[in-house]
């Protein structure tokens, strides 16, 4: 099957719970129509931004429906739903609903409990997925500081091309740019490579990568437009700007408890997504305070989504 090289900014939106800690599906319309405001292309839902790995077989698909019923109609807002990785029936299950609901893609990373010993069984893993969806594209999520898999992703082209028909390329969540660049280059840019580390794009734009995922696009689209479009203007001083405000705003998250941040910046927009689930910790009260002066520090309004 053709696939389409995907561009633009990508969100992985946060999954919405209501003040009790249960799935709220209601929130996912308001949530699309605020990215499509924000010119956001498309949704990597369920992952890790989206506490997929918390969320039961039924919440999954329900989040998947979700989308799908707010956003199907649309052609120019793609979305693509994480699978997961430790059991790769249940991955199956949830690729063969999403194919059946009409979702774009979907997307596996590596089991990371009984771990893959090399690319071989890795792609064994990948194509034991992607032949149960053939008419769909599949890419390979790499993440390996949560899954603890560092495979080479340019072994994993190789072991998958023509191996996987439907096998569309990678959301690449790691800082290893030769690696990157080399799947990238292969076969003059036969799959695409989405870049997945926010902090790091204006080195990717470097290297050619035309579609990013990320979790900072759900409240700071507007920052990576002006980024995007300073590189491309050759205003490169203006990049490294935008770059670094980025990372300023990014090392919000270290700072007050890592993932579950993304949710406060989200409450500073204006959309309330809930807490995150255990054993994610999440800020309290008095901590949220001290957040919001920092986020007023940052200038963020001047870049925040709307």
């Amino acid at each position: 099957m053709k696939t389409t090289h995907l561009q633009g900014l990508i969100a992985a939106p946060f999954t919405p719970f209501d003040a009790n800690g249960q799935l709220d599906c209601s929130r996912i319309p308001e949530y699309y129509s605020f990215l499509k405001r924000n010119k956001v292309t498309g949704a990597f839902i369920n992952g890790s931004t989206g506490e997929g790995v918390s969320l039961t077989l039924e919440e999954k698909k329900a989040v998947a429906q979700a989308w799908a019923d707010c956003s199907n109609h649309d052609a120019d807002f793609k979305v693509m739903v994480f699978l997961g990785g430790t059991c790769l029936n249940d991955c199956i299950d949830l690729a063969k609903h999403a194919y059946e609901i009409g979702l774009y893609a979907v997307s596996l990373t590596a089991p990371f409990y009984f771990k893959p010993a090399n690319v071989e069984m890795l792609a064994q893993a990948c194509i034991m997925v992607g032949e149960s969806v053939p008419n769909m594209p599949l890419y390979y999520y790499h993440i390996p500081v949560l899954t603890g898999v560092n495979i080479p992703m340019f072994d994993l082209v190789q072991a998958l091309d023509g191996q996987l028909d439907n096998f569309a390329g990678i959301k690449y969540t790691h800082e290893d740019f030769m690696d990157f660049q080399s799947c990238m280059s292969y076969k003059e840019g036969k799959y695409d490579m989405l870049w997945g580390r926010d902090e790091n794009m204006l080195s990717a734009l470097v290297l050619g990568a035309k579609g990013a995922v990320g979790s900072t696009f759900n409240y700071a689209a507007p920052l990576y437009h002006d980024l995007i479009a300073a590189f491309e203007n050759n205003n490169l001083t203006k990049a490294r700007e935008l770059q670094q405000k980025s990372i300023n705003m990014i090392r919000l998250l270290g700072k007050y408890g890592g993932i579950s941040v993304g949710k406060s910046y989200m409450k500073v927009t204006g959309l309330n997504l809930g807490d995150f689930r255990l054993p994610v910790k999440n800020m309290t009260s008095s901590q949220f305070e001290a957040f919001q002066k920092d986020v007023q520090s940052l200038d963020f309004k001047s870049f925040k989504s709307n």
